[in-house]
This record gives C-alpha cells, structure tokens and sequence, in this order.
C-alpha cells in the first residue's frame, strides 16, 4: 500500500468511527508497522490539517471535531487505486459504446485520474486492450445533439426539435418535455411528452435534432406513470400490454433462453424433456416478431393465434424467396 492509499485508508477508518481507535487495530486494518502509522497520522496533520487527536483515556485516534459544524473531509478529490480503475473502466465502456459522444466534455476529467495513477506507480493504458464492447446494430448519434438533450433533460426544460420518424419518413417538429434517456440495443433514445401528438412517446437520437431548448418547464411524469406507459410490453414500442406470448424453446436453445431477460415480468420454466417455455406480455408485436425469427425451428409460438399467423406469414415469405 503506497502514501496515498494509506492517508485515504486512514481517512476512511477515522470518519466510519464513532469512538478512538488504537494504533494495533489500525496497524492491522491498513496492513502495515507502528512507524508508518505515525508518519501517515503526521502527514496527515502536517499537509492536511487533519484535526487528528490521541485520546490517552481511552487510548485511541480519532477526529476532533469540536472546532466544526461538519465532519472533516480530506481537501480535494481522493480516491483509492481500485476507485481509480473502476472510474476510468466506466469511462472506457462509455467510449466504446459510443465513440466520440462524450470523449471531448469527460476529457479533462480523465487525464486527472490518469495523473492521480502515475502518481502511485501505476497505468490505465492496459485498459485499452483488456476491456472491449462489440455492438452489431449501433447507429451514431451527433455528440452535441447529445449534451443538448442532456441538458434539457437534467434541467427539466421543454426541448424544440426537427424529427425524421421512420415510419412516415418526413421530418416534424417537436416540443418536447423529456423524460429520460433510455440506451437499449447499443442505440440512444429519448423518452419523452410530445406536446404536438399530446401523449407520451419514444424519439430514436440518430432521428433526432434538437433545435433549441426552451425555458418553459418540462411537463413532468412520475416514475409509476412512465414504467406503466414505457415498460409494461416487450422492447422499445411503448403503449400496455394487451397479449403474452407463449414461446416453447427447443432444449439446445433453452441453454441460452433461460437466462435471458426479456422483460421484467416474464414467466419461464424449464420443460421436463429439456425444451423452455417462456412467457412475455407484449402490445405491438414487431420486435417481438423480429426476435422471434431469429431462433429459426429452435422456437415455437403456442399463442396467441394473431402472433402464431404472422410469425408463420413471415416464415413463409422467407422460405418464397429461396422457391
């Protein structure tokens, strides 16, 4: 355990701590001898101005806070090594999510951490190549379209933007009172009131070009109020769920199946000969259809017969093409 580690080891026991601690138990919990105990509680003192204090009576450190209103906080921003990795790993999963979309507003922010590791002997170029997201259906989205959503989003604004919707293929404009932001499927998408349709709606970011945010307060939604409208049925198409599909697995596709989460309120079991039977409330069905096809004969539709027909038209058509 190098300086820093111990300062903020140190640090961590004595603010959890509601009564002195003796320096055996700190020798033990911070792995190291008498010496280095003191040198660490001086440093502290020196640099620091830890109000750190020896209780003779009950022969222990602790905080003296007597002389604050607030519990004393180490100036600056510290992390231990492990904290270090885990922050510039979640910064490495968002880049390689989507490349370039918050690389330049995160920047400074990584070069810090990247110092604050040299700083203790170590290096974060090997996350580079040790940790790697592949995504097969992802589509880019404009990385200032991006922070002005956020901003609209996290400041509760109303949002102008230009739509190009792909089911009507012309593009719209929009007020819109964002919701949330909703990454499914390696794509970017925005829940939010459309205050030209008047109703609750989900805008894909690559379709998407915000205008201008306005200052007219979003219109707002309770958590309740979105699960109920944007998570009750399967995949992105919101509305409720007016069926639930009954899927029979084949025993090799089970393999997979069964761990898989398809929604949250799915009902699966694993079949005495193997096969898995999977049940998923759901209203549009066109994703759902889609996912379906992908497993070929190793999946069945039991019901209901609206879902069986077209997933049995579209198998058809399929097969046409090869006649």
């Amino acid at each position: 355990m190098d300086r820093f580690s111990r300062i903020l080891g140190l640090h961590k026991i004595l603010i959890s701590r509601r009564t002195p601690i003796s320096r055996r138990e700190l020798e033990e919990k911070l792995d190291t001898n008498r010496s280095t105990i003191k040198r660490t509680i001086d440093d502290m003192r020196t640099y620091l101005n830890a109000p750190i204090t020896y209780d003779r009576a009950r022969n222990g450190y602790h905080y003296d806070q007597q002389h604050g209103t607030h519990p004393y906080e180490i100036p600056g921003l510290w992390f231990s090594p492990e904290e270090l990795y885990a922050l510039i790993t979640t910064q490495k999963l968002l880049s390689d999510i989507q490349p370039g979309l918050l690389d330049d507003s995160i920047r400074a922010f990584r070069q810090r951490i990247e110092s604050l590791l040299k700083g203790m002997g170590t290096e974060s170029r090997e996350l580079s190549a040790r940790v790697k997201i592949l995504q097969t259906e992802a589509r880019p989205t404009d990385a200032a379209n991006f922070r002005k959503l956020v901003t609209a989003l996290i400041r509760r604004r109303q949002i102008n933007i230009r739509y190009h919707g792909r089911r009507r293929n012309r593009p719209t404009k929009r007020t819109v009172s964002p919701q949330r932001l909703i990454y499914y499927r390696d794509n970017w998408y925005l829940d939010g009131w459309c205050h030209l349709r008047k109703a609750l709606r989900t805008f894909s970011l690559d379709r998407t070009e915000p205008i201008a945010i306005d200052e007219a307060a979003a219109r707002e939604f309770s958590e309740e109020q979105l699960d109920e409208h944007f998570t009750r049925t399967f995949g992105i198409y919101a509305g409720p769920a007016t069926e639930t599909a009954h899927l029979i697995f084949s025993s090799e596709a089970a393999k997979w199946v069964a761990d898989e989460r398809w929604h949250p309120q799915q009902q699966g079991k694993v079949l005495p000969d193997g096969r898995y039977e999977l049940q998923v409330p759901y209203g549009n069905p066109t994703e759902l259809i889609r996912e379906i096809l992908k497993f070929g004969p190793d999946v069945e539709v039991v019901a209901p017969p609206s879902l069986r027909q077209q997933v049995k038209e579209r198998l058809q058509q399929t097969i046409n093409k090869y006649q």
